[in-house]
C-alpha cells in the first residue's frame, strides 16, 4: 500500500473511525484501524465488537495511489501522529517486515502492523427495506431521551433506548425504572413490518456526535442483532440489546386529578437554586407545595440550611399537591423541552409526575416521586 494525502482529509476521517475503538479492550486488533486502498479510493474501519464504523475518501480527495493494499495499525498511534503533523502532503507507505512508514518532508515514523487476517469482517450489509430519517430530527430523539436511560449494567434492557415503529408511527423510550422518557415521531414512510428493538445508548450518542447538525437523510437498516446507519461517507453498526424491554405503556396515566402550567424556564431556575441546597445521598430530594396559584419549591440539609422559591401557576381546578422529586430528573425532563410553557400533570404524592408541552404530546418526561411526607 502506498499513497500521498493532505493531512487534514485524513484527519477528518481517522476522527470518526477512531470512535469504534475502546479503550478497555484488551484484545489487540480491536485497538487497531484498517486501511484499505483501492482503485477508487481509501477506506478506513474500525471495529470493538460492540460497535463498527467505515468510512470512505474518494480518489479525488487523494493526491496519489501508487500503490493498492490493505494494512492494519494501532488506531491510537497512527491518530496521534497524523494529528500532531502539520497539515501537509502526508506519505503513507507499508515496507518490508510488515511495517507502515509515514512520513512527511520533516517528519517520519514507522509503526509495526498487525495480521490483516485477523481483523473481523464487519457485515456492513444493506437491509433491502431501509429507513430513512431527518438527521436532525434522530438527533433531537436521542437528545430527549437518553439521559432517561440507566447505566446499571444489572439490568442490561434499560442501558438502551426501545425504538418501536409500527406503520408510519416511531416511539423511542428510555426508563432507569425511577423516570421516564418516551419521544413519538411520524416517519415520512410506512414500515412493511411492525419493528421492536433495544439500541444501546452509549453507541447512538456516539452517533450522534458523528452527525452533522442538518436536514439530510439518515438511512438505517435494521436486522435481528444489529442496526446498520449510513449517512455520507460514513457507514455505522451498533449490535442490538437481546431481551424484552419492559411494557411502559401502562405507566403513562391518560386522566390527571390536577393540571398546573407554569413558565418553563422560571420552573427550572427554581429549581437549580433549591437543588444547591440537596445532596446526592438523599437523591436530590426537593419539595413541591402549591398555594392557590403559587407554588412553593424548597429544599434543606439540616446541618446547613433551606431554600425555599415562590412561583405563579395556572390550575384547572382547586385542588393542591404536596409531592417530592429529585432535582436532577426533573431538570433534565425540562431540558429536554422547548416550549414556554411547562404542564405538569398529578395524580396524587405518591403516583409518577408527567411533566410535557402543553402544545404537543409527543414528548412524554415521566418522574417517580419520592415519599417524604
Amino acid at each position: 500500500m502506498k499513497l500521498t494525502i493532505q493531512q487534514n482529509k485524513l484527519m477528518e476521517h481517522l476522527n470518526y473511525v477512531i470512535k469504534g475503538i475502546s479503550s478497555k479492550n484488551l484484545i489487540p486488533i480491536l485497538n487497531c484501524i484498517k486501511f484499505e486502498l483501492t482503485d477508487m479510493g481509501l477506506y478506513l474501519m474500525s471495529t470493538d465488537n460492540e460497535i463498527a464504523i467505515k468510512t470512505f475518501i474518494g480518489k479525488q480527495d487523494i493526491d496519489q495511489i501508487e500503490q493498492e493494499g490493505e494494512v492494519v495499525v494501532s488506531g491510537r498511534y497512527i491518530y496521534d501522529i497524523i494529528r500532531k503533523l502539520p497539515n501537509e502532503l502526508i506519505h503513507i507507505e507499508e515496507v518490508v517486515d510488515s511495517k507502515l512508514l509515514i512520513y512527511t518532508n520533516r517528519s517520519s515514523f514507522n509503526l509495526n502492523c498487525n495480521n490483516v487476517r485477523e481483523f473481523p469482517n464487519l457485515e456492513l450489509e444493506d437491509n433491502k427495506n431501509p429507513i430513512y430519517m431527518n438527521r436532525r430530527s434522530f438527533k433531537n430523539i436521542i437528545s430527549q431521551t437518553a439521559f432517561a436511560t440507566s447505566n446499571q449494567e444489572s439490568r442490561p434492557v434499560l442501558t438502551g433506548i426501545n425504538f418501536k415503529i409500527n406503520g408510519s408511527i416511531l416511539e423511542c423510550t428510555a426508563t432507569d425504572s425511577y423516570r421516564l422518557a418516551k419521544k413519538s415521531v411520524v416517519l415520512d414512510q410506512e414500515i412493511p413490518e411492525n419493528i421492536n428493538i433495544i439500541i444501546p445508548t452509549k453507541n447512538l450518542l456516539e452517533l450522534t456526535r458523528l452527525l452533522g447538525d442538518n436536514d439530510e437523510k439518515l438511512e438505517l437498516h435494521i436486522f435481528n442483532n444489529k442496526i446498520i446507519f449510513k449517512f455520507d461517507t460514513i457507514v455505522m453498526m451498533s449490535r442490538l440489546i437481546n431481551g424484552t424491554y419492559p411494557d411502559t405503556s401502562k405507566l403513562i396515566p391518560t386522566e390527571f386529578n390536577l393540571t398546573m402550567k407554569v413558565n418553563l424556564s422560571n420552573f427550572f431556575d427554581s429549581i437549580d437554586r433549591a437543588s444547591l441546597l440537596t445532596n446526592e445521598a438523599d437523591k436530590n430530594t426537593i419539595k413541591l407545595e402549591s398555594h392557590g396559584t403559587q407554588i412553593i419549591v424548597s429544599s434543606n440539609i439540616p446541618e446547613i440550611g433551606n431554600v425555599e422559591e415562590k412561583l405563579e401557576v395556572s390550575k384547572n381546578n382547586d385542588e393542591e399537591i404536596k409531592i417530592a422529586f429529585s432535582s436532577k430528573y426533573m431538570m433534565e425532563a425540562l431540558k429536554s423541552l422547548d416550549c414556554e410553557d411547562v404542564e405538569l400533570l398529578f395524580n396524587g404524592e405518591i403516583k409518577p409526575i408527567i411533566v410535557k408541552n402543553p402544545e404537543s404530546d409527543d414528548l412524554i418526561q415521566l418522574i417517580l416521586p419520592i415519599r417524604t411526607y
